[in-house]
């Protein structure tokens, strides 16, 4: 690869995918995203790092991105840090200790926060990672649970039943917002109001991708380093905002690509249904978390609806009426 194909490379939005289980591999996946029984050829590969193209392409946008798979943390670099904005891993539900799998990608997730993060498995096992188990490490680190064959199935009586299992994930990947978005013909205007609901986001101190971390490799080396103690003290005191402020951030991005485009019927479902899950989300936070989540998400809803930001500035979720 030339070094002018291998700069173009770098700059297209990368899905980080990982395994932690070791008769599931990453590949699998993929073809499920893809909906196809073979895979792509890669565009890219390293060892046992594979760069996968794939093209979203859905009736407001198309955006070209990578499916990246990173079997193991210490395959990880800042090149690939530096393109990440989704990251999806898969673990083992039928074994106890199957989530502590994860934990060595955990701070480096942390420190790059990109916009999507879903934890995935076949199903929930009551002898292995229970649901309870799994939904309270998600809550923890502001990830979205996604079974790919989940024994409990949306009541079919449920007008707006929610996606699951792989369709779900394509769901998310779809709402993101990608640096590589080219919006088609009539829905030009949506763009504006993408990016300024998810700018805060790309702003926020945590996304600190071009700031010296101990956490980060340094490219073309491992990621071995421990975060230190005052990091770790630091990120206690924080964790619940974070994970308030990173489950707000999915909301406002699925709530920015709804809003941006025609009010056909499938908009108008999926809007109810996105409304019933932050409702059920934010029904397992703290008081106090879960006002300023309906007060973030109230004043992004705002103005996806075209309201003025000045109108609402009085807000706040420690002011009482």
């Amino acid at each position: 690869m030339s070094s002018v194909e291998e700069n173009t490379e770098r700059t297209v939005p990368c899905v980080l995918i990982t395994s932690c289980d070791s008769g599931f591999k990453e590949e699998e996946l993929i073809k499920q995203i893809l909906s196809s029984k073979s895979l792509p050829e890669p565009t890219r590969r390293e060892e046992t790092v594979i760069w996968y193209p794939w093209t979203i392409n859905n009736k407001y946008y198309t955006a070209d991105v990578r499916l990246c798979v990173v079997p193991d943390i210490f395959q990880m670099t800042s090149e690939i840090a530096q393109s990440l904005q989704a990251f999806i891993a898969y673990f083992d539900s039928t074994v106890k200790d199957g989530l502590e799998k994860l934990h060595p990608w955990i701070s480096v997730v942390e420190e790059l926060a990109p916009e999507v993060l879903i934890l995935v498995c076949d199903k929930v096992c009551e002898n292995g990672v229970t649901r309870h188990e799994a939904q309270q490490w998600c809550l923890a680190h502001a990830f979205e649970l996604v079974e790919l064959n989940p024994q409990e199935l949306p009541d079919e009586d449920d007008d707006f039943p929610e996606s699951t299992g792989v369709k779900r994930i394509v769901q998310a990947l779809d709402a993101n917002v990608w640096s590589s978005v080219e919006m088609k013909d009539g829905h030009n205007q949506g763009l504006g109001l993408m990016s300024s609901l998810v700018a805060s986001r790309h702003n926020n101190p945590r996304n600190s991708q071009n700031q010296p971390s101990s956490s980060l490799p340094v490219e073309g080396t491992l990621v071995h380093e421990e975060t230190n103690h005052t990091e770790s003290s630091t990120n206690r005191d924080s964790q619940e905002d974070t994970v308030v402020d990173a489950m707000t951030d999915l909301d406002i991005q699925e709530l920015a690509n709804l809003t941006a485009g025609d009010a056909d019927v499938d908009n108008f479902e999926r809007l109810f249904t996105k409304l019933k899950e932050m409702k059920d989300k934010a029904s397992s936070l703290p008081h106090e978390q879960r006002k300023a989540h309906a007060e973030k998400v109230a004043k992004a809803f705002w103005m996806a609806i075209g309201g003025d930001e000045d109108e609402i500035d009085g807000l706040s979720s420690g002011e009482e009426s």
